[in-house]
């Protein structure tokens, strides 16, 4: 799958810096834990879960080629099932979720697992992730910016709290359409911010760049 802005902004931004132990849930190619292993301490172990064979494959082959090969590893398995193994460990949980509650099939069906939460519904993803984390521990999502306020809802319904929040647009004037969360299971102050990946003239903005300019070599 292609490099997607969603798993770039998750990964460029997610609070790893105090992390020692971090999940990434449905890793994918493995991006997002490799962004995050390029912001972290060397003592910090990164363990990535995916599902889809052949995105887990990929992920392996990839955390072998990177410099920090020695931090990452990818887990070919149901979170489900992971999280009856390792239960209340993870300072850091990341995840790019499923977002498309029903819609017709992709006919690739890695692609369709990745999109729609026949896989992975919302409700276990929480669930999933209070089983695995660390009492101080956050947890951090990106989605579409509708369903990722539900999915703060359904995360209040169940016990947590919002850290911090930031809504992105494509460009000032336009719609947000996503949402970046934090969420803990201990009380905090929530953090609001706003980004516009682009300024009105579409180049770049100063503040997306500031996020990615270590991940990209154009910037």
């Amino acid at each position: 799958m292609k490099v997607g802005t969603d798993g770039v902004l998750l990964g460029a931004t997610a609070p790893v810096t105090q992390a020692r132990r971090v999940l990434d849930i449905g890793c994918g190619s493995g991006l997002i834990a490799m962004m995050l292993a390029q912001r972290s301490e060397s003592n910090t172990v990164i363990d990535a879960v995916e599902l889809e064979p052949a995105a887990a494959g990929q992920a392996a082959e990839n955390f072998r080629e990177s410099v920090w090969a020695n931090r990452l590893s990818v887990h070919a398995q149901d979170i489900n099932e992971y999280a009856q193994k390792y239960p209340a460990q993870y300072d850091l949980i990341v995840s790019n979720p499923p977002y498309f509650e029903s819609a017709v099939a992709c006919r690739d069906e890695a692609r369709n697992a990745a999109r729609y939460t026949e896989t992975l519904t919302h409700e276990a993803l929480l669930e999933c992730a209070q089983m695995l984390i660390a009492p101080e521990g956050l947890f951090s999502v990106v989605l579409p910016y509708d369903i990722g306020l539900a999915f703060e809802t359904l995360a209040h319904q169940n016990g947590w709290f919002s850290a911090w929040r930031m809504a992105v647009r494509d460009r000032p004037g336009k719609p947000l359409n996503r949402l970046l969360l934090t969420l803990s299971r201990q009380f905090v102050e929530r953090t609001d911010e706003e980004l516009a990946l682009r300024k009105s003239e579409g180049v770049y903005s100063e503040e997306f760049c500031t996020l990615i300019t270590d991940f990209y070599l154009n910037y």
